[in-house]
């Protein structure tokens, strides 16, 4: 048979004695002295959940215990100038198209954007560094990962393309200028004031040269075509010209050029666009190489369209004043075209 002893003070030996609370507690709770050696119950107030720690600190590192810990995609966050980063999660869509060139965050955090759409990051140290060194034109479906080393100073650790190229091209194949050559070889001579076709040979089993003459007097003409890389911007080009003398003299020769575009289902019965001259003194030897600089930017007639086709024709015009070799003809080796280009390749 159970005994029940009852009593309302607890002491040990030469101890403090302890009054025992009079009611009981609820399920829980806590027993708990006020300093003065009187017990009662309370609830328990401590932390029972992470979340109720505002300011957690590790002693040790983080085992997960087999888990992981989870990300949260917050709500999505319209660009500005600067862009705010929510506290709701660490992944968000960036929408809008406005550029900007700092970040409204936090110290230490750690975010990614996904772009919707097309807008600029500008490149500035100290306040938004970019991995590239220079602004960023982001794509849809692009994607940045971000920190933030201080309050609103934030570097870009990593950017990736929906297209899955790199931020930063490894070749030199990136937008910008590009050239293509055309050997006189490959140009016609026009029915109506056509430059002479010619084989030169300077020394036996030497570089042959294959040419055209353009006369000292009459203003001769001679005409290519080419179909323009899907990479070009469409927009104005340039020339150089490749020329060499059969004998050695020291005055002026000015060479013309002008283009025009004709695009799917389109007559080629069309009149080429405004020519460009550029003006180049021989060397003064027989046979040597002359280089012009590059002409003005030229206008090709027609509307430049993907996949045109573009005829050219290059002319000297002996006529002018500023052509000055009156007594031989000049000989075209080739000509150099310069175009822009607003793509890395023509995928």
């Amino acid at each position: 048979m159970a005994s029940t002893i009852s009593v309302d003070k607890i002491k040990s030996t030469s101890g403090t004695t302890f009054t025992l609370p009079t009611a009981d507690g609820s399920a829980g709770h806590l027993l708990k002295t006020n300093g003065s050696a009187v017990l009662s119950f309370t609830a328990d107030t401590g932390i029972l959940n992470v979340v109720e720690d505002t300011s957690p600190q590790l002693g040790g590192f983080l085992d997960a215990n087999g888990n992981y810990i989870q990300m949260q995609k917050g709500g999505d966050i319209a660009s500005a100038s600067p862009t705010v980063i929510d506290t709701d999660g660490d992944y968000f869509i960036c929408t809008g198209t406005t550029g900007f060139t700092t970040f409204t965050v936090a110290a230490d955090r750690h975010f990614f954007l996904e772009f919707a759409g097309a807008l600029t990051m500008t490149h500035g140290a100290g306040t938004l560094d970019l991995p590239s060194g220079a602004n960023i034109t982001t794509a849809a479906g692009d994607v940045g990962e971000f920190v933030s080393t201080a309050s609103n100073v934030v570097t870009c650790v990593n950017y990736t393309r929906a297209t899955g190229k790199a931020l930063v091209a490894s070749h030199t194949a990136t937008v910008g200028i590009a050239t293509m050559w055309i050997p006189a070889i490959a140009m016609v001579s026009p029915t109506t004031n056509g430059a002479e076709a010619a084989a030169v040979e300077t020394t036996a089993t030497r570089p042959e040269m294959k040419v055209l003459d353009f006369d000292h007097t009459t203003r001769e003409h001679a005409q290519f075509s080419v179909a323009m890389p899907k990479s070009w911007n469409e927009g104005t080009v340039t020339a150089k010209f490749y020329w060499t003398h059969a004998t050695a003299v020291a005055t002026d020769v000015m060479w013309g050029i002008q283009g025009v575009v004709v695009s799917d289902n389109d007559t080629i019965d069309v009149a080429y666009g405004t020519a460009v001259t550029v003006t180049d003194t021989f060397h003064n030897a027989a046979e040597d190489l002359a280089v012009t600089s590059a002409t003005s930017a030229m206008t090709l007639g027609g509307t430049p369209a993907e996949d045109d086709l573009a005829y050219f024709q290059v002319y000297r015009d002996a006529a002018a004043g500023g052509d000055t070799t009156n007594s031989t003809d000049a000989r075209l080796l080739g000509v150099k075209i310069l175009f822009t280009t607003d793509a890395e390749n023509d995928d």
